[in-house]
């Protein structure tokens, strides 16, 4: 195609010749001596999209600066994509073929995060004090330049899910049932800790300092609990120890709750459809042994712990707003996943010209079948186009 609009412009023969010798020359010394830029990327702008039990869509929209004078067109530009949280890789994808306007252009594509992968990285956001660095890698690379760029974007996310547990506050327990004074008990003092975590659990060690007001012994021959996250039920037990208390004493009594980690991208699910909030509830219960002889099993509930959890990941975009550029402007897309390569813009916008383009698109499924759409003839050819288009 270029070929053919190269002779309806440029004679045949040497005069021919020499003119496309002296582009080829022009563009490879423009290479050589720095004059042409390499592609980077000046912002980011990142988003949870569509969730559902197994995946996690993430929105992101690069804006991609071209510094050169002229077009980046099919086959130049590539860009890959990885989210990391505590170095646990949750997404990455990939989109080459890509076309670029001179100055800024806002690309948009999405990945998918595998949900399956929030307990591996739960196990390291407890191990780091409730710490987790978020690291999203964006690399440019431009075949024309023959340079690429890394674009690193970086945010803290902290927590306090069990800090305020912690409390000196004397709560009364009371059995409500019939022939005994209430309270039965006072909780003078909680406190909780992260045990040791592994891939199946997250221990919470709990202690409380009850004391006994009445003048014979208490035995509390069991402490349950049952733990929730946005009502999505994570956890639940008793402890295997009785405790005994002494008439007019308080003892420090010890229990571990367990959060089960195969229930955590459940949770995840509720954490982002309740745009990143978490109520983390923890019920408890005793079983008194009294002195007639009785057993009853009383409701701690002054000792109910309830916390709301906030995050706001992606909230240090570099580029906030430019996912809006893109849903203005759609263009086809694919999503990426663990089983399916696709290369694909998803969106496309210019500062100062409003454009929406798709760009070709490569797409290798696990039978390795590839489908390719035609080639513009890349840097050289889009050189030549312009020239002629001019003429």
């Amino acid at each position: 195609m270029v070929a053919e609009k190269l002779k309806s412009v440029l004679p045949v023969g040497k005069r021919g010749f020499l003119a496309l010798f002296l582009i080829v020359v022009l563009v490879g010394g423009g290479v050589l001596t720095g004059v042409l830029g390499a592609p980077r990327v000046s912002g980011v702008d990142n988003e949870f999209g569509d969730v559902t039990n197994e995946q996690t869509e993430v929105r992101t929209a690069l804006v991609v600066d071209n510094p050169n004078p002229f077009s980046v067109r099919v086959g130049n530009t590539s860009v890959d994509y990885t989210v990391e949280m505590n170095d646990v890789t949750m997404a990455s994808g990939q989109q080459s073929n890509l076309a670029l306007d001179r100055g800024k252009t806002t690309l948009g594509f999405s990945t998918q995060m595998q949900n399956r992968k929030i307990p591996e990285w739960w196990v390291t956001h407890i191990r780091n004090d409730e710490r987790t660095t978020l690291r999203i890698q964006s690399e440019v690379r431009s075949s024309a330049v023959s340079r690429s760029v890394r674009v690193p974007y970086e945010d803290d996310i902290e927590t306090d899910i069990i800090g305020q547990f912690n409390s000196t506050e004397t709560r009364p327990v009371n059995a409500s049932v019939p022939f005994v004074s209430d309270p039965v008990l006072y909780v003078n003092e909680t406190s909780a800790n992260w045990g040791s975590v592994t891939q199946e659990r997250t221990p919470i060690q709990l202690r409380m300092r009850a004391y006994n007001p009445k003048s014979i012994p208490y035995t509390i021959s069991e402490i349950g609990y049952e733990m929730t996250m946005n009502d999505v039920p994570v956890g639940n037990g008793t402890t295997a120890q009785p405790y005994t208390i002494p008439a007019k004493s308080e003892k420090t009594l010890g229990m571990q709750a367990n959060i089960r980690n195969q229930k955590l991208d459940d949770w995840w699910v509720s954490h982002l459809e309740n745009n990143q909030t978490t109520d983390l509830r923890i019920e408890f219960h005793a079983k008194i042994d009294l002195p007639t002889g009785d057993t009853v099993e009383v409701p701690l509930r002054a000792m109910t712990y309830e916390r709301q959890i906030e995050t706001d990941i992606f909230r240090n975009d570099s580029a906030e707003g430019a996912l809006d550029d893109v849903k203005a402007n759609p263009a086809s897309g694919t999503t990426v996943d663990e089983t399916e390569t696709s290369e694909t813009t998803v969106g496309k916008t210019t500062t100062g010209e409003e454009t929406t383009a798709t760009s070709s698109t490569a797409t290798t499924s696990d039978s390795g079948t590839e489908t390719t759409t035609t080639d513009d003839g890349g840097l050289l050819g889009t050189l030549l186009a312009v020239e002629i288009e001019r003429h």
